[in-house]
């Protein structure tokens, strides 16, 4: 379970980590990934989000939800200070492994800071 100091609650916080934020996607999850000011002291915030026009019934938004958030509950100690993370759940994750959840959610990461890190130079 993800811990309570890195749960995204406020909608500025996905609006700023969605408009703001580096892009990336693959058939199952896409992110959006805000890196954290200079000598930011705020603990990493994730958001994951399940659009119903993505997957129509309830509970298959929610078991995708409930399943990234084990992920990012993982993960979430490598992200730096301050960072916002919004995790948007395509159709594809509804039938994807834990493990190949995983593997895109790593895979995205590190694409969208690296071109986070780009889009800074």
């Amino acid at each position: 379970m993800l811990p309570a100091a890195h749960r995204m609650l406020r909608s500025e916080d996905f609006t700023t980590a969605v408009r703001s934020g580096a892009r990336s996607g693959s058939r199952r999850l896409v992110i959006h990934y805000r890196a954290g000011g200079a000598g930011a002291t705020a603990p990493a915030l994730v958001g994951v989000v399940v659009p119903k026009n993505q997957v129509a019934r309830a509970a298959r938004r929610n078991r995708i939800k409930r399943r990234v958030r084990a992920l990012m509950a993982q993960r979430v100690t490598g992200l730096e200070p301050g960072a916002r993370l919004v995790v948007r759940g395509l159709a594809g994750a509804d039938g994807a492994t834990s493990r190949q959840l995983g593997a895109d959610i790593d895979r995205l990461l590190a694409r969208s800071r690296e071109s986070g890190r780009r889009a800074r130079r």
